[in-house]
């Protein structure tokens, strides 16, 4: 495929997404206009009976757009059938929420619920059938791609195992050992759609990569730390030789400043919401065994600091010995009953909420660690003390983005990428984010099996 030929298939490709969404939010927001006119419209809305009901309906658009976007809901094809569709329900609940209490505001009272609910049931079965369509449309217009992978290890790469999960995307035909020198790569290379460069020596890295990119061949690489540092490089333009400005010490005053501040404001408001569900957890924990209510454990958060990390008691009293580390299994035994509900859902986590105003936590940042695992992974990975740039979060890229078998350096590099790529939007997706995760399984079970 010629460079010209390649650049238009990606245009067509990304316009076609944009299409798909641009409809997609219009058939939406004509179903919302219909229930606001049918049901609504008499409740002291008066003066949207003009064009007013175009400001109405402009406002759930945009709300759409944004909360889609950030939920990664336009995806289509780029993620499974059942992750968009998740994406994308989770979307709508959260915007016909804020959209009701908008009416509800503008109203001066409290609304029948009831259309609006009509309307997220609508919309959902528009969603599933929206999202199957352009699915398949995709991936009929865009077959696997014939990859070739290189390899540094191919006895202990997993990587190809990983890719071949999304047979519809990638298809790897062959894998070449880096050892085999670059004559042989380029040699190799020849026949194939795309390259997937897998813990590749830097040098020969380079070579290939430079040599694909003059060929116009498609080139996946999994990055070293080198890589994702000088992604949050600041560009040097005062010499005829281009700089990159590596300045090591993540986001800006300014920008801590604004996380810990909605970081004590969204956790005061989380408290108050989610009071009701931990005082009935409380209770519960409480009546089963007579035990404590909360577990503490030793955590590792900005600048190697350790922190007691606050969670409901899930586990049986003294579950481990003193300094013993036993990580929890599916159906075992040590889980009290009341941690069978509540660990699953999460909302063992809930108590974190203070350790969040309190200002040991973010409610963003890298998944803290426990001190033991901390020391062992420091041992092993010396980048480790990396993470340690920015506070501990309740959820993070790695949590988002990880599953439950992610191994510790992917984790770095992909904590690293949050670190270094910092912005209160990428804050905002991870927690619209966060939402899909825990209706997945493999995602869900990435974070800790602790008490």
């Amino acid at each position: 495929m010629t460079q010209m030929t390649q650049r238009n298939h990606n245009g067509t490709k990304y316009l076609l997404r944009r299409v798909e969404a641009l409809f997609e939010i219009g058939v939406f927001c004509v179903v919302y206009f219909y229930i606001w006119k049918f049901c609504y419209r008499e409740h002291g809305f008066y003066p949207y009976y003009g064009n007013g009901k175009f400001i109405l309906a402009g406002v759930y658009a945009m709300l759409l757009l944004a909360v889609m976007y950030n939920c990664e809901a336009f995806k289509f094809g780029y993620l499974k059938y059942a992750d968009t569709l998740t994406a994308q329900w989770i979307s709508l609940v959260i915007v016909n929420t804020i959209t009701y209490f908008q009416l509800c505001l503008m109203a001066n009272y409290m609304l029948n619920a009831v259309p609006v609910l009509i309307l997220t049931i609508v919309e959902f079965i528009l969603s599933a059938t929206f999202v199957y369509l352009y699915t398949a449309f995709y991936h009929t217009l865009y077959v696997p791609k014939n990859m070739i992978m290189i390899s540094g290890d191919p006895s202990k790469s997993v990587l190809s195992d990983k890719m071949k999960t999304r047979s519809d995307k990638y298809n790897i035909s062959a894998v070449i050992p880096a050892e085999n020198g670059l004559d042989a790569i380029i040699k190799g290379i020849e026949g194939y759609d795309a390259v997937v460069l897998d813990d590749v020596p830097a040098r020969l890295r380079n070579d290939v990569m430079k040599y694909c990119y003059g060929k116009c061949i498609r080139t996946y690489a999994v990055p070293k730390i080198s890589d994702i540092i000088n992604r949050g490089a600041e560009e040097i333009a005062l010499f005829d030789t281009p700089l990159l400005l590596i300045k090591g010490y993540g986001p800006t005053s300014l920008e801590l400043f604004v996380k810990r501040l909605l970081d004590v404001i969204l956790g005061v408001l989380a408290l108050i919401l989610f009071s009701p569900f931990m005082i009935i957890i409380a209770i519960a924990i409480k009546l089963e065994d007579k035990g404590p209510v909360f577990y503490k454990q030793k955590r590792v958060t900005l600048n190697h600091r350790n922190f007691d990390i606050i969670k409901f008691r899930s586990m049986i009293v003294n579950a481990e010995k003193k300094g013993e580390v036993i990580p929890a299994e599916d159906n075992d035994p040590r889980v009290t009953k009341v941690g069978k509900i509540i660990r699953p859902t999460r909302l063992d986590e809930l108590p974190q909420i203070f350790n969040i105003i309190k200002g040991d936590m973010s409610i963003v940042g890298p998944r803290p660690e426990r001190v033991e695992h901390y020391e062992k992974y420091e041992k092993d990975i010396p980048e480790w003390v990396f993470r340690t740039k920015m506070k501990g979060g309740l959820t993070g890229y790695a949590q988002v983005y990880g599953k439950y078998n992610t191994s510790a350096y992917d984790k770095l590099r992909m904590d690293l990428m949050y670190i270094e790529n910092y912005s209160l939007m990428l804050d905002i997706k991870i927690v619209f984010m966060t939402l899909q995760v825990l209706f997945k399984k493999e995602k869900t079970e990435g974070f800790e099996k602790t008490k």
